[in-house]
């Protein structure tokens, strides 16, 4: 198979003629997280649990954060999406919460949210939150304690 192009490359014949250079400014992007700081962050992979099939839902792979407020001293929990960095969940680590064991896997984590702000209205969850290592695992779990304790 030979393909014969007319003209030169680039020229408007074979596709769009592009001349000049391209100019971008730049752009202030807000993320909520200005007013923070990170206490932990690690990788992990982030799932719900839908009542309806009675079974987990991948919520997504990306960074898990505990973020501290600046002013208020609060704690909140933050993970976004790897390629979208959407937010698959966002809510306060407060003292009521219990981190259980997720049967099966000593990677893994279970807790239940009153008002994950991920989506809009807030809504009650139940996340099961795994990460690559048991020794990653556990490290979440003694931050996100120590983090209940501030909030106390």
């Amino acid at each position: 198979y030979q393909r014969r192009v007319q003209g030169g490359a680039g020229d408007g014949e074979d596709g769009p003629k592009i001349e000049g250079e391209a100019k971008f400014a730049a752009v202030d992007v807000v993320t909520g997280e200005e007013n923070e700081n990170v206490v932990w962050q690690k990788r992990a992979r982030l799932f719900r649990f839908d009542k309806e099939s009675k079974g987990w839902k991948e919520r997504g792979t990306g960074e898990v954060k505990l973020l501290k407020n600046k002013e208020n001293n609060k704690i909140r929990l933050l993970m976004r999406r790897d390629a979208t960095l959407k937010i698959c969940a966002n809510h306060l680590v407060v003292p009521g919460m219990e981190l259980r064991p997720h049967v099966g896997s000593e990677r893994s984590w279970v807790w239940t949210v009153a008002g994950d702000m991920s989506e809009d209205p807030p809504t009650e969850e139940v996340f099961a939150i795994r990460f690559q290592t048991a020794e990653i695992a556990n490290e979440f779990k003694q931050k996100f304690e120590e983090s209940q304790k501030e909030a106390a």
